[in-house]
C-alpha cells in the first residue's frame, strides 16, 4: 500500500483530482448560490445557516456532501500521507489517514442535519474541529516534505566533484 500511495503516478492523479474536486465545490456552491457548512461547528449556527438555506439549496447540499464531499476525503488522505511518506516517517502520514474517517463522520452528521436531523448537530460540533485540525496538520506536513523530497532529489542529481 505503501509504495501505492507514494508512487509519482499515483500522486499525481490524487493531485489532479482533489483540484477538479476543490473546483467542484466552488461551482457548486455558486451556481447554487450557498455556502457550506463544512467548517462551521457550533451547533446554533450551522441549525440558522441551515435553516437560512432554500429546500432546493438543503438539497443539493446534502448531494454534494453524500458525493463529493465522501470523495473528497478518500483524495486528499492518500495524497497527503503519500507526500508524507516521500520524505518523512510513517508517523507524518498519521494526520492525513485520520482525517479520512473523521471527515466521513462529519459528513453523515451534515447529510442529516441538511435533512432535518438537527440532533446530529451535537456531534459536528466534536468532529469538525478535530477534521479541521488534522487536514491542516496533514496539508502543512505534506508541503513540507514535498519541499524536502524535492531538495534531497535536486541535492542527489548534482554531479559528484
Amino acid at each position: 500500500m505503501i509504495k501505492l500511495i507514494t508512487h509519482s503516478t499515483t500522486l499525481w492523479v490524487l493531485f489532479l483530482l482533489f483540484v477538479a474536486q476543490s473546483i467542484g465545490f466552488a461551482i457548486i456552491m455558486w451556481v447554487w448560490e450557498f455556502g457550506i457548512i463544512d467548517e462551521m461547528s457550533d451547533p446554533e449556527k450551522v441549525r440558522a445557516h441551515i435553516e437560512e438555506m432554500s429546500a432546493g439549496q438543503r438539497h443539493v447540499h446534502a448531494w454534494m456532501t453524500a458525493t463529493l464531499d465522501v470523495a473528497y476525503p478518500l483524495t486528499y488522505g492518500p495524497l497527503f500521507a503519500g507526500l508524507a511518506l516521500r520524505a518523512l516517517p510513517p508517523l507524518y502520514a498519521v494526520p492525513a489517514l485520520a482525517t479520512v474517517p473523521v471527515d466521513l463522520i462529519e459528513g453523515v452528521t451534515q447529510v442529516m442535519a441538511l435533512n432535518g436531523a438537527y440532533d446530529w448537530l451535537a456531534m459536528k460540533a466534536i468532529v469538525t474541529p478535530i477534521k479541521l485540525v488534522l487536514f491542516l496538520a496533514a496539508m502543512v506536513i505534506a508541503i513540507f516534505a514535498l519541499v524536502l523530497w524535492m531538495r534531497r532529489r535536486r541535492a542527489d542529481a548534482r554531479p559528484s566533484e
